[in-house]
Formats: structure tokens, C-alpha cells, sequence
């Protein structure tokens, strides 16, 4: 996502990488074995309530072993509009698209958009609240193109984590996704990022959706971000388009588009410190999802079975197998949708038939 990815207008093409690859390249050289992880890293069904039920309200389990995460676009962008109840039980984390700043650094609100077609905010929380029932995780997602939130001091720290378990407690909503696309502070964001876990409790759903250039090395400020709340992470679904070519984690080039590049980008937070149950392969539901980096769902499915089972690999082989990772990430549900819903349906079976 160099110049945009998520975003609430029209898609637009980006840079290609030159020498931020090069750079990033000696940052390839810290890369350690991956982390045993926690818990939640490593897809423990832990049970949550949603706020106000008593404790005779039996609790549900929480994101399955292998999950698909897609984006619901609380807009109209030319994609198909749909409900919440609408979307595919194909997706288990369903992210709200977007939350939107204030003038308080830091502080972050929701509106529901008129043109999704809620006729009332209560039924959209009802909708919330029946994927849940479905056992789904909705989110929210916080940035986005257009949807900056600056977390650069304690203060903004805390206004985003006393905001944000607001709108969790007033929507129902999940957890919280991070899809900041022009800056983060690791020090400061990891202050908010656990503040709001420490409020919400150990159930939340905790999701990023950094660019390509962002996760290269295990220095960059996302990865430290990442590595700084891993025990707290559910998953980071990198969005593998909108990109330019990127070093995979064997120091070579890999153009977008390709099996190499999603099997060689994800080695670099496989090898990085990440678990595998921590990394989703983040791509386009259609061609007219995103400005570059479309890839046939046939594609994403033989990138899977690459890293999970060491099969259907193009020329990139990664060093070992990582049988644990979560799955796939698209943009948007919406896109999926205007396409029939075809990426969904051949990529969300493979996902849950994952070992």
C-alpha cells in the first residue's frame, strides 16, 4: 500500500520499489527463527462475551485455527453494497471499514454511512451481533487511504484506547484492525494498542494490515509494532498489492502477482518473529479491487498450500513448512461481491481445509 490500498474512493495504481528495496535488504540480516508465540498467537478458541450479557449467557469460542478476513466497506465506492448480514459465512473476521479521526490526536469516532443502506444504527448492531451469534468476529478498522490517526504521544495513546473501547462497548464490535498507511509510531502505538487490551480483556481480536514496504525487515516501525504486541496478536494480513516489486526473505526481487511473491514476503515475517498463526496473505477480491497486484484465487490457494504443506510452489521453496497459518485476507467483501462472491468461494473453503 504505498500510495493506497484500503481506501473510500476509486482505486489508484502505486509505486513500484526501488531502492527501498535495496535498503531494506541489510534489515533482511536480523531476521531470527520464529517465536513460539502465546496463546492467542497460536489460535487458543478463547471464549468472549459481548457487553452487557450476564454470565448465564453461555460464551462463544473465538477465531478459528484457519480464518478468512475480509473488509466490509462502510461506503459506496462503485462496489457492490451490502449489509452485514450479507456477507459470506466464508468470512470469520469481518473488519468495519472505517473508523474515522477527530480533532483530538489520537481519538478515533464511527459513522454509519446513509449509503450502505441501514435504515437505523440499531439494526446495523443487530447485524453485529448475529454474525457473532454465527460465530464470526466483527471489527473495526481504523485508517485506511484517507483515514489517518496519528498515535505520536501518551496522550494520543490513550485517546485512542479510551476511543476505541468506546465504540467496542457502543457497537459490540470485536476488537480493533490497524491499517495506518502513512506512518506509525511502534512506542506509542504499542502504548494504545495494550492500554485497549488491557481495558477490552483477553478476547480481543487484535488485526494489522501493513503495505509491503512496512513489513520488509523486522526494523521497520509496523514490524516492531507486531513483534512489540505479539502476545496480544491475532493475525497480520499484509496486503500483497497495490505494491511495486519487494525482497522476499531470500534477499531477491519478486514482482507482484506471483506465487513467489506471496510465499517469499510471508517467509520474511514467518522467519521474522511472528507465528504462523499471526500471518495472512492480504489480496484484491476482483481485479477492480485495488490498482495493481490482482491475483487469480487459484493463486493465493497454491501460495497457501506452499507455505503449509510444501506443495504447488513456484521457484521460491521456503526453507520449512508452517502448518499453522491463519489463512487469507481480501479487499473488500464489497469487491467480492460485485464478482459474484468467487473469491470467497474458492478461497474461504481452501482456508478452513488448511492442516
Amino acid at each position: 500500500m504505498h500510495l493506497s490500498t484500503h481506501r473510500r474512493t476509486l482505486t489508484r495504481t502505486c509505486f513500484a520499489v526501488g531502492l527501498a528495496c535495496a535498503t531494506a535488504a541489510a534489515g533482511l540480516a536480523v531476521l531470527g527463527p520464529a517465536g513460539a508465540g502465546s496463546a492467542q498467537a497460536a489460535g487458543t478458541h478463547l471464549t468472549r462475551q459481548a457487553p452487557g450479557d450476564s454470565k448465564d449467557v453461555p460464551q462463544r469460542l473465538a477465531v478459528p485455527k484457519h480464518a478468512v478476513t475480509g473488509y466490509w466497506q462502510n461506503f459506496d465506492n462503485g462496489a457492490q453494497v451490502q449489509k452485514l448480514r450479507e456477507v459470506p459465512q466464508e468470512y470469520d473476521i469481518i473488519a468495519v471499514s472505517f473508523a474515522d479521526a477527530t480533532a483530538t490526536p489520537g481519538e478515533v469516532t464511527f459513522r454509519l454511512d446513509p449509503a450502505v443502506g441501514y435504515p437505523s444504527v440499531d439494526e446495523f448492531k443487530a447485524d453485529i451481533a448475529a454474525k457473532q451469534a454465527a460465530g464470526k468476529s466483527v471489527i473495526l478498522s481504523v485508517g485506511g487511504e484517507r483515514g489517518n490517526v496519528t498515535i505520536n504521544s501518551d496522550a494520543s495513546a490513550a485517546a485512542f484506547a479510551a476511543s476505541a473501547h468506546a465504540l467496542m462497548g457502543e457497537y459490540g464490535f470485536d476488537g480493533i484492525d490497524i491499517d495506518l498507511e502513512h506512518g506509525v509510531d511502534s512506542t506509542y502505538l504499542t502504548k494504545a494498542l495494550r492500554s485497549l487490551s488491557q481495558a477490552a480483556g483477553p478476547s480481543m481480536v487484535l488485526t494489522m494490515a501493513p503495505q509491503t514496504l512496512d513489513m520488509q525487515s523486522t526494523g521497520t516501525e509496523y514490524f516492531k509494532t507486531a513483534l512489540a504486541v505479539k502476545d496480544i496478536l491475532t493475525v497480520v494480513n499484509m496486503q500483497y498489492y497495490n505494491s511495486g516489486s519487494m525482497l522476499g526473505c531470500d534477499g531477491k526481487v519478486y514482482a507482484q502477482g506471483s506465487v513467489d511473491f506471496l510465499t517469499a514476503l510471508a517467509c520474511i515475517q514467518l522467519e521474522g518473529g511472528l507465528d504462523p498463526s499471526q500471518v495472512g496473505l492480504g489480496v484484491p477480491a476482483s481485479p477492480r479491487g485495488a490498482g495493481s497486484g490482482y491475483v487469480d484465487p487459484g493463486i493465493v490457494n497454491n501460495a497457501l498450500d506452499c507455505l503449509t504443506r510444501g506443495t504447488n510452489c513456484g521457484s521460491f521453496k521456503p526453507v520449512r513448512t508452517y502448518p499453522g497459518l491463519r489463512g487469507a485476507m481480501t479487499w473488500s467483501t464489497n469487491w467480492d461481491a460485485s464478482a459474484q462472491n468467487a473469491w470467497s468461494n474458492a478461497v474461504g473453503p481452501h482456508v478452513h481445509g488448511l492442516p
